[in-house]
């Protein structure tokens, strides 16, 4: 369990992604009262963004910082102790009304903090200083949720600043990690297949729709209501579009574990366009927009990563089985019925966005629980 860091970093990510989701239902349905410095949209939001994500992004690069730097993963007491910070910070988050204050901040904190300096310290011992650029979304995220936090406390902030940044890191990490594997993956799926045309090499396009699109969600975490930044946010999507066009998704869409990439990064495209027409027309909910980022984009990549990586790494053949595709399919049903949710209100879609979610993530952790709990199987002789 304590091998690689995406065994119990995966596993508390589905548990938690579900659980924290189950909560925020049974506080929208009025039976539910969390102790929580928050108010209950802003304790759900936090731990959407600062909670959920991070434990699945922790996950993934530390099982790649090997890979990138040829040292040992982080594992055992080190890797036991950063999750323990992980947990304890949930738990504060979610009883901050009963500690002092700066002791919830403080320990929710502790983990962003710890994983920042763990991965800069194996970043650095390797000198491997490509990567090192992956330190700055982590440091923003980390300024994020400190503000979420001094905003509970009654602290004079920007309002809604510290969850705008929080989204605009997942989407930065998105767009980056996204391009290192989506189109790597597809690529070497066209090869087996014996394909001639291959996804586009890393290039013109790929830096340009990366500028304008980190340019961008930076600008309205920032500036949330100027129609600039809303022509500025379409044009990013647009290139990212682009860039998405470029890596043959129509070709490999017969192989789940790679159309649902390539789905993620498209539910990233559409999520953009949307923030950006919601800053030039009232017809657009933020809501929905949002929503298109967080349960289409991040929870459809973050679900495609976890169950990919966990097949490859606990020596399973890289093939989605019917459970598999019912997860994806429970994502995709969950967006679907929250965007349905934001431009046709009510309690009841928004019940079931977040049933769907809750199931995807159940299934996740019950049908990869169990691999990711176990030694990595041998391959027979």
């Amino acid at each position: 369990m304590l091998t690689n860091g995406f065994r119990p970093f995966f596993l508390a990510a589905g548990l938690w992604a579900a659980v924290a989701l189950l909560i925020w239902l049974g506080v929208l349905a009025g039976g539910l009262d969390v102790p929580t410095r928050f108010d209950p949209t802003a304790w759900h939001v936090h731990e959407m963004l600062f909670g959920f994500v991070p434990a699945a992004v922790a996950g993934f690069l530390l099982t790649a910082v090997p890979n990138w730097t040829g040292r040992l993963p982080v594992a055992g007491v080190p890797l036991a102790g950063v999750v323990l910070l992980w947990l304890a910070g949930r738990i504060a988050c979610l009883v901050s009304a009963w500690l002092p204050p700066w002791l919830a901040v403080g320990v929710d904190l502790a983990f962003p903090v710890a994983f920042a300096a763990v991965m800069a310290r194996e970043l650095v011992i390797a000198r491997n200083r490509r990567n090192l650029m992956l330190l700055l979304p982590m440091t923003v995220l980390i300024l994020g949720s400190l503000l979420m936090h001094l905003e509970s406390l009654g602290v004079v902030v920007p309002e809604g600043l510290g969850w705008r940044l929080g989204l605009a890191m997942v989407v930065v990490l998105i767009s980056v990690i996204g391009g290192r594997v989506v189109p790597s993956f597809t690529r070497n799926w066209l090869n087996r297949q014996g394909a001639v045309r291959l996804p586009g090499a890393h290039g013109a396009v790929d830096r340009a729709a990366l500028a304008s699109l980190h340019t961008a969600m930076l600008a309205w975490a920032v500036l949330p209501d100027q129609p600039a930044v809303g022509v500025l946010l379409l044009a990013a999507s647009g290139l990212n579009l682009w860039r998405l066009a470029r890596w043959r998704g129509t070709a490999a869409w017969t192989e789940p574990l790679l159309a649902v990439l390539h789905l993620g990064y498209a539910w990233m495209v559409a999520g953009t366009a949307l923030l950006g027409l919601s800053l030039l027309t009232v017809e657009v909910p933020m809501s929905g927009a949002v929503h298109a980022l967080t349960l289409g984009a991040a929870g459809t990549m973050i679900l495609a990563v976890m169950t990919r990586a966990t097949l490859g790494h606990t020596g399973r053949a890289l093939q989605a089985g019917p459970t598999t595709v019912a997860i994806y399919g429970l994502i995709t049903a969950a967006t679907l019925a929250r965007l349905a949710g934001a431009w046709a209100g009510g309690l009841p879609l928004l019940v079931a966005a977040g049933l769907l979610w809750s199931a995807a993530f159940l299934l996740f952790a019950a049908v990869y629980g169990p691999m990711l709990l176990v030694p990595r199987r041998r391959p027979a002789h």
